[in-house]
């Protein structure tokens, strides 16, 4: 278990590096080591081999017997050769015919089967002298590992121990960010986190900080958006329960009834248009809300609903009028549902622009995107309001009680419903000096010749 946890892992990984960098400088070192050895006691054994002539030269047997035990102790063989011949076997033929020959010998060999150092050089008289050996150094797996276990034990701790340093500087930042967020799914949405660190964590606490507000802002929105669409439910509710109680009362009877009957009539209307719009926002967000696209003329779609709202705004209401190319504005998209968008707009300015203010339907057509607009003549929208304005009962919540509002419903479904069909929806200021909505879809997919 603890090798899962990233502690574990960087102490793993940290002693490992240390451990690999001990065996590769080993064995880096080794070669260097060996021949630099051999190297000196090559050296060495040359100059002892001049000093072991001119004794053995000059000194009487008992010296020379002396001189050769002495030799032998620093494990270094001594052959001696007379008129050509060596005392005893073991060295190889070259070497004591280069000797006997007077050549000086610095080389090389295999002696009794071991890879050896060899120094010779000729005595006075013919063909005589002294050659001496000494064992090469050499290196073997078995000897590097004998030779560098401290290294490895002192490589392996202290691996672990920057490990363990490392796991702890590195897992801090994601340990408070863990209980952070452990604060923040208990319902804690004031908790953040100190943007200090390595870049790396205070990224981290810089995602996690707007994250927070984000989560914060979004819950508050969606209070303020339960809190209206309890206030649109009950009002009709109320109206119903009202009349419902005067009608079993009889206190309501003969010409009233029926009144009472289509006042019901039209909050139950009311009613079922708001939960069908929650529905509707609701599959959206699911994104379970199948679509019908198709080649639409905006145009023509613009026509149709200018029509069927003409009866409406006529003779009390806003003065509406279409602004339609000569062209046919062809997009792809699903006629039904931009209708929908079409008339959630057109409803909304009817509530709000006077009698007589301009209510626009306008097409156009632009290089990449048809683009349907509606405007009016209206109170219109702030700066703040344009920031907010598809946010669900943003504009619910702050009009309410000023001016008629709908269920805060309406834009929110129509910006996810123009989104659904891969097109783009914007707020902003009419030049009749009111509010202006631009639906912009796109064209249908044409292939090149």
């Amino acid at each position: 278990m603890f090798l899962r946890t990233l502690t574990g892992r960087f102490m793993l990984v940290t002693a490992a590096t240390a451990v690999v960098a001990v065996i590769v400088t080993a064995l880096v070192a080794l070669p260097i080591a060996v021949r630099t050895a051999n190297e000196q006691a090559r050296a060495q054994l040359v100059d002892k081999s001049a000093l072991a002539v001119e004794l053995l030269a000059t000194e009487r047997p008992a010296a020379r017997q002396r001189i050769v035990r002495q030799l032998r102790d620093d494990d270094i063989d001594v052959y001696l050769i007379r008129r050509g011949a060596v005392d005893r076997a073991g060295l190889p033929d070259r070497v004591v015919l280069q000797v006997g020959r007077g050549a000086l010998v610095d080389t090389r060999a295999m002696v009794d089967g071991r890879p050896t150092l060899i120094a010779g050089r000729p005595l006075s008289g013919n063909s005589n002298g002294v050659v001496l050996t000494q064992p090469a150094v050499t290196g073997t797996a078995a000897g590097l590992l004998g030779g560098v276990w401290v290294a490895l034990l002192c490589g392996l701790f202290g691996g672990v121990l920057a490990g363990a340093l490392l796991a702890r500087f590195t897992v801090r930042p994601i340990r408070r960010a863990a209980a952070a967020a452990g604060h923040l799914s208990a319902g804690d949405r004031s908790v953040r986190l100190a943007t200090r660190g390595p870049a790396e964590a205070a990224e981290l606490a810089t995602a996690f900080n707007q994250l927070a507000s984000a989560l914060q802002v979004s819950e508050g929105r969606e209070r303020d958006f339960l809190l209206s669409v309890s206030h649109e439910l009950r009002t009709p509710l109320a109206t119903i329960r009202g009349y419902a109680e005067a009608l079993a009362d009889g206190v309501v009877g003969g010409d009233g009834a029926a009144k009472a009957g289509e006042t019901m009539l039209a909050e139950a209307d009311r009613l079922d248009r708001l939960i069908a719009d929650l529905l509707v926002l609701s599959r959206l967000e699911s994104a379970d809300l199948p679509l019908d696209v198709v080649e639409v003329d905006l145009a023509e779609l613009a026509g149709a609903a200018a029509e069927a709202w003409a009866p409406r705004c006529a003779p009390d209401g806003p003065r509406l009028r279409t602004e339609l190319p000569g062209a046919p504005v062809v997009v792809a998209t699903d006629p039904t549902r931009i209708r929908q968008v079409l008339d959630g707009l057109c409803e909304n300015a009817l509530r709000i622009v006077p009698q007589g203010a301009p209510l626009v339907l306008a097409v156009r057509a632009e290089p990449d995107a048809g683009v349907l607009e509606v405007r009016d003549g209206g109170p219109g929208f702030t700066d703040d309001d344009l920031a907010v304005a598809f946010d669900r009962g943003a504009l619910h919540h702050r009009y309410r009680g000023i001016r008629k509002v709908g269920s805060g419903l309406g834009l929110a479904l129509a910006a996810r419903l123009v989104a659904r069909l891969a097109g783009t929806i914007e707020a902003g200021h009419a030049a009749e000096g009111g509010a202006r909505f631009t639906v912009r879809l796109p064209y249908p997919a044409r292939t090149s010749p």
